[in-house]
């Protein structure tokens, strides 16, 4: 199942990285630059545990993390999104390929609203007066670790659906 120890040693660092963003941005409302730098640096060892081709592989990664930081840029100008987010999803763009890139975009929307609808229901119900502020980077980490096991360890989540499923 683990042929590529490196690689998976990688992802499995990888996951705890976003486990830490998760629990400070929900703990602080920051992600610290040198996790995400760490995060970002981590990406060339990763493309080299798997064998990636600089053209087209390497680049195509490095072309959606700069696209990705450009739109996210934007949405942070327009005080949409945090600066700890936006670096986050530009490195964590580095690590996943294109295909299952969008596939984590697409979870981090679905889990971001449910993060959303969660913390203004507890905002609400708090009568606090404050601005409402999502640690929208929680939704981006999950979203993360859910590719990572889906489909970059994919005999552990089969293995995970079956015991669940057994039960």
């Amino acid at each position: 199942m683990l042929d590529d120890p490196i690689r998976y040693g990688l992802l499995a660092a990888l996951a705890i990285a976003l486990l830490v963003a998760a629990f400070t941005d929900l703990k602080s409302r920051r992600i610290a630059n040198w996790l995400n730098g760490a995060i970002a640096l981590g990406a060339p060892l990763f493309w080299w545990a798997s064998d990636l081709s600089l053209l087209p592989d390497v680049a195509m990664q490095v072309g959606v993390a700069v696209a990705t930081f450009a739109v996210l840029s934007v949405l942070f100008a327009l005080r949409a999104m945090g600066g700890g987010d936006v670096k986050l999803l530009t490195a964590l763009a580095l690590w996943i390929q294109p295909a299952l890139f969008l596939k984590l975009v697409i979870m981090m929307a679905l889990l971001g609203g449910v993060l959303t609808l969660v913390f203004a229901a507890w905002h609400v119900m708090r009568r606090q007066k404050d601005k409402l502020a999502i640690p929208y980077g929680v939704a981006i980490a999950m979203a993360g670790l859910w590719v990572i096991v889906s489909f970059y360890f994919p005999a552990s989540a089969t293995a995970a659906a079956v015991t669940v499923a057994a039960r």
